[in-house]
């Protein structure tokens, strides 16, 4: 069943458990986290992020997706995760990453977005908390949930660029829950974006620690996130590079932090790069056991690219050949059926191993199922 975020933080903050917010950029994508999240009976929660959202709507440059693009993302995204999650025994939440503005976010939720954020870090804090507002009262009144962000994560994903860290001061954080009526707030505390987030990286959770506790003692509802939050298997890597890949200092978090950090307030955790990662260590599997592939009339691009590009492991780089797949899950050969075998593979991989560790296995009969009127509902008599 399709539902808003904010049940789903819900559940994973009574019941002390780490939430896995995991990203998709097609529609196979979709469906490998919908059905892996179903086998392991957890509640489970698909990102698109805004540059996903043009990606998925055709634009192959997708840093330069335009909102007409992105419009039309957003629903491929969202006619992805009702296909596979609206009949589904699990809540399944379709959540905005990072959304640009206040357009991004409305794009999102008239296409299907269950839950949308909207990324204000950059801005000074007044000017966050208005666009931050602006966007829960649209969000809302539909019975979506919203994430704002308060502090700079350093590192690169997609728009989203620091090349410093500010970390989140606990007392402003209550202070923005407060005046915006956000359900959930991502923090900085160490975590960085991207596969670079240096050797031995050591978050904070006693900001998460800080900012739980001043809530509770203003008797505020609400839940933080963890951004940039990948763990970059190091077993992934090197199999990426041992098949002629060239990543360098790709580390991620210890994934023993994350799941300290989840019972120090943090409540979901957001995956992307370890996604791409395995996407791109099949993809090359495949071509290097079966070389006929190579030449394939549908793939053989995919090769091309993937060698053009031995540094780069973002499967969006590598799939523009097959975008018709990509954006509507058509798969017209078995060629096309292999490669969108060896991405759900991919994708099963780290996500079903992520739900273990992060301890979300069997807790989606715990969540409160809610449709987005009866979160309209909710908003409304609460008054946010």
């Amino acid at each position: 069943m399709l539902v808003p975020m904010r049940v789903i933080l819900e559940a994973a903050d009574k019941e002390d458990y780490a939430q896995g917010a995991f990203n998709v950029n097609a529609v196979c994508q979709a469906k490998a986290v919908v059905n892996v999240h179903e086998m392991f009976r957890s509640p489970a929660i698909l990102q698109g992020a805004d540059l996903a959202n043009g990606f998925m709507g055709g634009r192959a440059d997708f840093m330069n997706a335009t909102l007409e693009d992105k419009k039309a993302g957003a629903k491929n995204i969202a006619a992805a995760v009702k296909k596979y999650g609206e009949d589904s025994p699990i809540p399944v939440a379709l959540h905005l990453d990072h959304g640009k503005n206040l357009d991004s976010c409305i794009a999102a939720i008239e296409g299907g977005y269950t839950s949308v954020m909207i990324d204000g870090s950059s801005l000074p804090f007044e000017e966050n908390v208005e666009l931050t507002r602006e966007v829960v009262k649209y969000a809302h009144a539909r019975g979506v949930s919203v994430e704002g962000e308060l502090g700079v994560l350093a590192g690169v994903e997609d728009h989203v660029f620091s090349a410093d860290s500010t970390y989140t001061n606990p007392l402003s954080a209550v202070d923005f829950f407060r005046r915006t009526g956000v359900d959930a707030l991502a923090i900085s505390y160490g975590t960085m974006h991207g596969a670079n987030k240096g050797k031995n990286a050591v978050i904070r959770k006693e900001i998460a620690i800080a900012i739980k506790e001043c809530m509770r003692h203003e008797r505020i509802e609400g839940y933080l996130v963890s951004h940039g939050s990948s763990t970059v298997p190091q077993y992934i890597v090197e199999e990426i590079n041992g098949l002629g890949g060239e990543l360098k200092n790709a580390y991620g978090i210890d994934v023993n932090q994350l799941i300290e950090a989840a019972h120090c307030g943090i409540n979901k955790i957001n995956v992307d790069t370890d996604i791409r990662l395995a996407v791109t260590r099949n993809m090359k599997e495949l071509f290097d056991k079966d070389t006929a592939l190579r030449n394939s009339a549908t793939v053989g691009g995919i090769y091309e690219l993937l060698e053009k590009n031995k540094a780069v492991f973002d499967p969006r780089v590598f799939l523009t050949p097959i975008m018709d797949t990509v954006m509507y899950g058509d798969v017209p050969d078995m060629d096309v059926a292999r490669i969108c075998k060896c991405i759900e593979d991919g994708v099963k991989e780290v996500v079903g191993t992520l739900i273990v560790k992060f301890g979300s296995v069997g807790r989606a009969p715990k969540v409160k199922m809610a449709t987005l009127e009866e979160m309209a509902e909710r908003y409304k008599k609460a008054g946010i």
